[in-house]
């Protein structure tokens, strides 16, 4: 038993306690067993991280030895497995011992902020164009959270919609190793790589003219493929980039399936970049 006003040993009989708990604040469940090594790792971490915290969430413990039915009705099939609960639903899990820096990542990334409210608003804000609103609301939040990292990331947003793409990669330079590769930024990387290749190309008129009067002109294809990225026409650009795998595979180093690649970044979990891996994977083979 942990002596923490952070940690609680789940049994069958707190178990809805636990879980009504989630409706007020955060519960991170550790599903755990007595034999499983990793397990021994990683409950020092999340106990520390829960002490750490103090109050920003509550860890909840389940030993599967002796709470079976509860690892039941959560399917675990291994430990260690940690599910975080926010207002009565999981919102994220993972399995296995992470190192503290991971977890504590993990956590960073699904725990309600007290800036929070002021980073919706500026992107509220900035999905409106009002770039001026948007910064001031960061920087409200900036004062009160200085450590979250998502007001950095929206910063970094808000200075690429005003042009500023130098300002938005120092932004995003600027965010910890771990938070590097979160999607969200690794898709403002991605449209500030296109908008730069763009700055320097023909005009999509013109390129698309250079097609029309020769389709082997595989450097009109790709500048019209990178403009199609920039003004979110990804299906066109795809398109473009699949016919230029088609007809000129060695171009610029295989350039089209690479650039399909990155386009796959900025998509995410869009069906789009599924549907297009496909038929570029039958293209090479």
């Amino acid at each position: 038993m942990s002596d923490s006003p952070f940690i609680v040993e789940v049994t069958r009989e707190n178990f809805q306690q636990v879980m009504e708990a989630s409706q007020r604040v955060p519960i991170l469940m550790d599903f755990w067993a007595s034999w499983c090594e990793p397990c021994k790792a990683l409950l020092p971490i999340l106990e520390d991280l829960a002490n750490e915290f103090q109050g920003r969430f509550y860890l909840a413990k389940v030993n599967t030895e002796e709470q079976q039915e509860v690892a039941a009705q959560f399917g675990i099939r291994s430990v260690p497995a940690v599910k975080l609960f926010l207002d009565g639903q999981e919102v994220d899990e993972f399995t296995g011992a992470l190192p503290e820096s991971a977890v504590r990542a993990f956590l960073e990334k699904n725990l309600p902020r007290p800036s929070d409210d002021l980073v919706n608003q500026a992107r509220q804000a900035l999905r409106s164009g009002d770039s001026d609103a948007a910064l001031g609301a960061l920087q409200q939040a900036k004062q009160i959270d200085p450590t979250n990292h998502r007001i950095d990331i929206t910063l970094a947003q808000t200075l690429a919609a005003m042009g500023d793409a130098e300002g938005a990669k120092s932004a995003l330079d600027g965010l910890p190793e771990e938070v590097q590769q979160e999607p969200e930024v690794l898709a403002l990387r991605g449209h500030l790589e296109f908008e730069s290749r763009a700055s320097d190309m023909p005009e999509p008129a013109a390129l698309e003219q250079r097609l029309a009067e020769n389709p082997d002109d595989s450097e009109a294809r790709y500048q019209l493929a990178i403009h199609k990225v920039n003004s979110q026409d990804y299906e066109a650009a795809l398109d473009l980039l699949l016919e230029l795998m088609r007809r000129d595979r060695s171009y610029q180093d295989d350039a089209a399936r690479k650039t399909m690649i990155k386009i796959f970044d900025l998509l995410g979990d869009d069906p789009m970049a599924a549907r297009y891996r496909s038929r570029m994977f039958n293209l090479l083979h």
